[in-house]
């Protein structure tokens, strides 16, 4: 059976890695989404700009709630507002509605990751525990822009 402290670990650290990665994942492909979608130029910068700008803006508000409501419920609801956000982009029609869906993975995500650290931080006391403990992890939030190249690069390669 899996202790509970490592599975709040392991689903921290994918959390963080997914709600990072995505700030760059969509670099690589946004002339092939462009081209999809027929979108300006302008219109795309919108698609790496919007995530970057409601995610950074949103953190401070990410945090608040974790605080008020509770880490475990804010970030479920965070990340599932990420993975739903995400799975309409995936489905985006028009360049309107891949916009709008980064903007709200962004909010999703400044919703999650604060509530990320804390429930690291209180599952694992300060110390000799917490060091070895999320020293696995650490590599996985460092790498997670350099995965965005060669993650997106395939993605263009496989398109319909």
């Amino acid at each position: 059976m899996i202790d509970a402290r490592w599975a709040a670990l392991w689903m921290a650290s994918a959390a963080q890695l997914m709600v990072v990665l995505d700030v760059s994942v969509v670099n690589i492909a946004l002339p092939a989404v462009g081209d999809d979608l027929r979108m300006t130029d302008a219109a795309l910068q919108w698609v790496a700009s919007g995530y970057a700008l409601a995610f950074a803006g949103g953190l401070l508000v990410g945090g608040r709630l974790a605080d008020v409501y509770g880490l475990r419920r804010v970030f479920v609801f965070g990340l599932g507002v990420f993975i739903a956000a995400s799975v309409i982009g995936g489905l985006a029609v028009s360049g309107e509605m891949l916009i709008a869906a980064r903007v709200v993975q962004g909010v999703g995500a400044a919703i999650a990751s604060p509530a990320t650290f804390t429930i690291l931080t209180r599952t694992y006391p300060e110390g000799p525990v917490r060091t070895p403990a999320t020293a696995p992890c650490r590599p996985a939030w460092a790498s997670s822009h350099s995965l965005s190249s060669p993650w997106s690069s395939a993605s263009t390669l496989f398109r319909a």
